[in-house]
C-alpha cells in the first residue's frame, strides 16, 4: 500500500502499471480508412463519367431509314425512249407500247440525234394479220417459207395491208405508193421508218439485218405492209457485190436456192423488191427462174426502177404475176432539194396517170421528207396507198414500163 506521507519529499515513488487495452485497433483504423478513401477515389475515376452533368436523358435505338418505295411508272404515252436501244428479251418494246397507248413516238426534228419526244397522231384503226400466219407459211431447208394455203389463201392477200382513206378523199383521187427499202440494216434508221412514216407507207427490209422478224412485227402492229429486198447481180459482180445469196445468172439451180434463203429470213411480208440487179433483171432466163418461185409462193413482185434493161414487167406477165414498177427513185440525189423535185415528180405522175410509186432508201434525210410529203397528201386530195393496192390499177403502166429509162 502506498503511503504517501512516508515518500521522501520530491521522489516519486513508481506506481504499477495496469494492463492497457490492445491498441493495434487503434493503429490500423487510420490505414483502413485511407485505403477505403483512395478505393472510392480510384472508383470514382474509373467509373464512366455522365456528359450531361447529370441532368437527366434518354436513350434510344437508331434504325437506318427504310427507302422509300418506288414511283408508280409512268403511263405509256409519258414515256421516254433512246433512239436506237435495241429492246431486251422479256421486255415491253417501243412500239408494243405505241400500240397500246395509241401514240406514235419520233426523233427530235427527224434528225439523227438520241433523244425522242412524243407526237400524237391519230390512228387509222388498221390492225394487220400477226406473221407467221400458219395458214401460208411451211417449213424449209433455212426455216418458214410463205406458201398458197390449203384454201387458196396467198401471202400477198394475208399480209397486205387493206387501202384505207380519209373522209376526205373522193373515190377516184389519185393514188401514191412510197416504199422505204434498206430497213433492218441499222437499228436507228428502222426505228425512224416505223415511227416518223404514215401507217400507208410500205416497209421493204433488207434480208441482212439483226432480229428482224421483231422488227418487222413493230412496223406491222405500226400498220406498215413490208416487202422483202432481194438482192440480184448487178453488172460489175462481184467487185460490187450486194452481199451473201445474191441472185446470180447461170446459177445450176436458177437461183432458187438462194432465193428460198433469202425468203427465210423473216416473215409477213406480201411481196418481193428488187434490190440493186442490172444484169440478173435483164436475163429473161434467170427471171424467169426466180419470178416463177415468187408467184408458186403467193407473193407479188415491185421492180425498184433501177434497172432500165429489166424484163421483170414481161416475164411476170407470162407468169401470171401480181407486180409494179417504181416511177419515181426519190433519193437518187440526195440533197434535199433534189429530193423534194421528186417528190414533187412523184406527184405530178399520180395526178396524170392516176397512180404512181416512190421508192427510198432507210436515210434520216429521206425519211423526214418522204414522211412530211405523205401526211400533206390527202390535203392536196390524192390517197396514200400500200403498193399492194395499186397493183391492179397501174392501167398497163407496170407492162409498159419494161425498158424504160429512169
Amino acid at each position: 500500500m502506498t503511503d504517501e506521507l512516508n515518500d521522501p519529499l520530491g521522489r516519486e515513488t513508481p506506481r504499477p502499471v495496469a494492463a492497457a487495452a490492445p491498441d493495434a485497433p487503434r493503429r490500423w483504423f487510420p490505414l483502413a480508412l485511407g485505403g477505403l478513401v483512395a478505393a472510392g477515389a480510384l472508383a470514382l475515376y474509373l467509373a464512366p463519367r455522365d456528359p450531361f452533368g447529370g441532368e437527366p436523358y434518354a436513350v434510344a435505338r437508331i434504325e437506318p431509314a427504310r427507302p422509300p418505295e418506288p414511283a408508280p411508272a409512268p403511263p405509256p404515252q409519258q414515256t421516254l425512249a433512246a433512239a436506237g436501244q435495241a429492246t431486251p428479251p422479256g421486255e415491253t418494246g417501243l412500239s408494243e407500247i405505241e400500240q397500246l397507248s395509241g401514240v406514235r413516238v419520233t426523233r427530235n426534228g427527224g434528225g439523227a440525234g438520241t433523244a425522242r419526244i412524243i407526237q400524237i397522231e391519230p390512228s387509222s384503226g388498221v390492225r394487220l394479220t400477226p406473221a407467221p400466219d400458219k395458214r401460208v407459211a411451211e417449213r424449209g431447208r433455212y426455216g418458214l417459207l410463205p406458201r398458197i394455203g390449203q384454201d387458196g389463201a396467198r401471202p400477198m392477200d394475208v399480209y397486205a395491208r387493206p387501202f384505207v382513206t380519209g373522209p376526205n378523199i373522193k373515190p377516184d383521187a389519185p393514188r401514191i405508193a412510197v416504199v422505204i427499202g434498206g430497213v433492218g440494216l441499222n437499228a436507228n434508221s428502222t426505228l425512224d421508218a416505223i415511227d416518223q412514216l404514215p401507217e400507208g407507207v410500205t416497209l421493204a427490209f433488207a434480208p441482212y439485218g439483226a432480229e428482224l422478224d421483231r422488227y418487222v412485227a413493230q412496223a406491222r402492229a405500226r400498220g406498215h405492209e413490208t416487202l422483202l429486198q432481194a438482192p440480184m447481180e448487178p453488172f460489175d459482180y462481184p467487185q460490187n457485190n450486194p452481199g451473201p445469196h445474191t441472185l446470180v445468172t447461170g446459177a445450176q439451180d436458177g437461183g432458187i436456192d438462194d432465193l428460198q434463203w433469202l425468203m427465210s429470213r423473216f416473215s409477213g411480208y406480201a411481196g418481193v423488191v428488187s434490190y440493186m440487179g442490172g444484169r440478173f433483171m435483164s436475163d429473161e432466163p434467170a427471171m424467169y427462174s426466180a419470178l416463177g418461185e415468187v408467184a408458186q409462193r403467193g407473193l407479188f413482185f415491185l421492180d425498184d426502177g433501177a434497172s432500165p434493161q429489166s424484163v421483170a414487167a414481161k416475164v411476170a406477165t407470162k407468169l401470171s404475176l401480181p407486180n409494179a414498177r417504181v416511177d419515181v427513185v426519190i433519193d437518187q440525189r440526195v440533197t434535199p432539194q433534189s429530193m423534194d423535185a421528186a417528190l414533187a415528180q412523184l406527184e405530178t405522175q399520180a395526178r396524170d396517170r392516176g397512180v404512181a410509186i416512190g421508192f427510198a432508201n432507210a436515210t434520216p434525210g429521206a425519211i423526214a421528207r418522204v414522211a412530211r410529203f405523205a401526211r400533206e397528201l390527202e390535203r392536196r386530195g390524192i390517197a396514200l396507198s400500200p403498193v399492194s393496192a395499186v397493183l391492179g390499177s397501174r392501167s398497163g403502166v407496170a407492162a409498159d414500163a419494161a425498158g424504160k429509162s429512169k
